[in-house]
């Protein structure tokens, strides 16, 4: 998790909000990924879906059957869905995501039983300091105005924890 914090203020100090993951196997990171959809133009850019894909490259495998994802936010729905087309096993985050939450926060999808994979679920670890760091951000992007020469992304100055208009 610490990994995924260091990833995440690297995303802050890039404008992107603060999100950042890891994907361990067998001990080993295989996959890790920051957030970057302004950076990239491109809004499935999160730092999980990152992570995601940069395992299975390294793995040469889109199912990462055997692995832990550790995020410092709660993935959301989009995330959540590919962690489950992933098969990844386990989940641990950070900080809650009150708006678009996926596991648990306000939807399950990783808990679904409509679906074929439920990783387990384990929130809160460092969560203080993964919502802290949330919460500088955003503070910081309030105030000068949305700008991104604070380290905070997006030129509206508005949104939430996932970012512009409440996105990542």
């Amino acid at each position: 998790m610490r990994r995924a914090l260091d990833l995440a203020a690297r995303a802050a100090r890039e404008g992107e909000v603060p999100v950042g993951a890891v994907i361990i196997r067998d001990g080993i990171e295989i996959g890790a990924g920051a957030n970057a959809p302004i950076g990239d133009a491109d809004p499935t850019a999160h730092a999980e879906i990152n992570a995601i894909r940069a395992a299975s490259r390294a793995t040469g495998n889109y199912r990462l059957v055997g692995t832990t994802l550790y995020a410092t936010m709660e993935p959301c729905v989009m995330c959540a869905g590919a962690i489950v087309h992933a098969r990844i096993d386990r989940v641990v985050y950070g900080a809650a995501d009150e708006r678009w939450g996926g596991a648990g926060g306000v939807f399950d999808v990783l808990g679904c039983d409509r679906l074929n994979h439920r990783p387990a679920v384990l929130s809160g670890v460092l969560g203080e300091e993964s919502a802290r760091l949330l919460l500088e951000f955003f503070r910081a992007r309030r105030a000068c105005g949305g700008c991104r020469a604070s380290g905070a992304g997006g030129s509206d100055g508005e949104g939430g924890p996932r970012g512009e208009s409440g996105d990542r």
